[in-house]
């Protein structure tokens, strides 16, 4: 009996992101013309990602980790098509549900139930289909009280709620995640990790970025690290945390603290 192959689902081919910014502070718009029609305007350029090559197959919890400003939310703009890379090739296979911003895809002044119609709306669904899981949706975000309430009065956590609770109830080809499971209370994370352990090895794919490496240990199969726009390591979800937090500032101090003798 032949093993299935790992199907691919996300294919990035020495992809780059690269940005010029200005070399100097310009403080006005009327400053900014004034150097550029005396030619004096000179421009950095920054590589938010630099020749990356990765590839992620269906059914997987793939994390990204990283210190701040490394390249992890470019990475996951490059994926979901809201940013075109500078150079390099982006392949995916499916629709892409993406879970960027923190009330990205909300109308302040719209309700959360009016807000899952338009949502689920952008995600394809049809009102028939979107009524049919507003129940199951409602009772996953926990927001029953505040669901016909304008969601410019929710907090953090509750924008959370609803745009996973909303996200994942029709378990998407591709799933992304910036920081979202950061937000809200212990109990809602642990809600949310289990409807992510159950889509693992079906058919959605998930890709994490967090700072929780607890988190990213007890979802992920594999892990990429990236530092400065590169792939600094790539592999099992532990040994690359390991490696990862070796590398931080003042980690082999915590270990000498801890070794000391009170």
């Amino acid at each position: 009996m032949t093993d299935h192959l790992p199907e691919e689902v996300v294919r990035l081919e020495n992809v780059s992101v690269h940005y010029r910014k200005p070399g100097s502070r310009i403080r006005t718009f009327k400053e900014y013309a004034i150097r550029t029609l005396q030619r004096r305007l000179q421009f950095k350029e920054f590589h938010a990602l630099q020749d990356v090559n990765l590839t992620i197959q269906r059914g997987e919890i793939f994390g990204i980790i990283g210190n701040n400003g490394a390249g992890k939310s470019t990475l996951l703009k490059v994926i979901s098509r809201v940013l075109v890379p500078t150079q390099g090739r982006v392949w995916i296979k499916g629709v892409v549900t993406p879970l960027l911003e923190l009330g990205a895809g909300f109308h302040p002044e719209l309700t959360g139930r009016e807000n899952v119609f338009l949502n689920g709306s952008i995600l394809g669904h049809s009102l028939r289909d979107i009524e049919d899981h507003m129940e199951e949706i409602i009772r996953f975000s926990g927001l029953r009280e505040f669901i016909d309430s304008p969601v410019r009065t929710y907090s953090s956590g509750m924008y959370a709620r609803l745009g996973f609770a909303t996200a994942t109830t029709w378990e998407p080809d591709i799933l992304l995640l910036d920081e979202v499971l950061s937000v809200g209370d212990e109990a809602f994370r642990a809600k949310c990790e289990k409807r992510m352990k159950g889509f693992r090895n079906g058919s959605t794919t998930s890709i994490l970025v967090s700072h929780s490496m607890e988190s990213v240990i007890a979802l992920c199969s594999r892990v990429a690290w990236f530092d400065k726009g590169e792939i600094r390591a790539i592999g099992p979800a532990k040994e690359v945390v390991a490696q990862y937090r070796k590398a931080q500032p003042g980690e082999k101090e915590n270990a000498v603290h801890k070794n000391k003798p009170a």
